[in-house]
């Protein structure tokens, strides 16, 4: 586990992201997470929502289940994902920006909550499917992350985990130049790989069904920030203003870090399909193996 030589709490991660938020909706949009490409042609906006399918798609969603977005952000999945597949979604947020966004743009079923998921409330066994959308990383507590989504998940339901992940064997200076500023830059308590996250949910009760590297199609992503950002840093004197007075500034150093921790194979960007064993069924062991899938 990459931890940063700063610690970082929910409360310096709410700060990232109230502090941040008229700066990543201008550069990037109101989906805070990568995109997803298959052809490099697409649109970025087109490659987030195809995230948001991706997810949708490993998650089987039916109309009328109940589900959580884990970290929700805007919401913007939420209400895709509400919209397209027809399910209701409580989504958490720890950013009172995001939330009041959210706030500002209502789906039918889709309730977002100001609150932290490491004491979220909600009943046991109470929801269908849950979600993560690169939320993981910013828990301080990641084996509680994956126990309170196994509590309220209902036996057999399902768990999609989109994760940032330090590459197996990131040693060197690919910790100190790359992945322990990106954590410290960006507020992440921590960086798991990809065996951390698999014992982690095995530990909580989850049989880990897939596992999907997409580093590859999802790494455009910071090159189109980068070019995004430099062009409004150049042209548009408001942005300008907000980034550079921004107190969590130093993330945009992060930027040119993060295409190079993939370029590198220092970070890799991991999708998890994981399940809540039924009532008749019992949850693999932590010597289970699972099969990467193509990407």
């Amino acid at each position: 586990m990459i931890v940063p030589n700063i610690s970082q709490d929910a409360v310096a991660v709410a700060d990232h992201y109230d502090d941040l938020d008229p700066v990543y909706r201008r550069v990037w949009g109101d989906h805070v997470h990568h995109g997803l490409w298959a052809t490099g042609r697409e649109a970025a906006a087109e490659a987030v929502e195809a995230l948001v399918d991706k997810v949708g798609d490993r998650l089987r969603l039916m109309p009328g289940e109940a589900c959580v977005d884990i970290g929700c952000g805007y919401g913007s999945t939420a209400r895709q994902l509400a919209v397209t597949r027809g399910v209701r979604v409580t989504g958490f947020t720890i950013s009172a920006e995001q939330a009041d966004y959210a706030a500002a743009h209502p789906v039918p079923g889709v309730d977002i909550r100001l609150r932290d998921w490491l004491v979220n409330g909600l009943p046991d066994a109470s929801v269908d499917a849950a979600w993560a959308i690169e939320s993981s990383e910013h828990m301080v507590d990641k084996p509680r992350f994956f126990d309170e989504a196994h509590r309220v998940l209902l036996p057999g339901g399902r768990f999609v985990v989109c994760a940032w992940l330090a590459g197996t064997d990131a040693r060197g200076w690919k910790v100190r130049h790359l992945l322990e500023p990106i954590c410290r830059e960006g507020r992440l308590p921590s960086m798991g790989t990809r065996e951390e996250y698999e014992a982690m949910a095995m530990a909580a009760g989850f049989t880990v069904e897939g596992y999907e590297d997409v580093s590859r199609r999802v790494a455009r992503t910071w090159t189109v920030c980068a070019r995004r950002l430099v062009k409004a840093l150049l042209v548009d004197r408001e942005t300008r203003r907000l980034a550079l007075g921004a107190r969590n500034r130093i993330f945009i150093l992060s930027i040119p870090r993060l295409i190079l921790a993939y370029r590198t194979g220092a970070m890799r960007y991991g999708i998890f399909t994981l399940t809540k064993a039924r009532e008749n069924g019992a949850p693999h062991g932590p010597g289970t193996p699972t099969q990467p899938e193509p990407a």
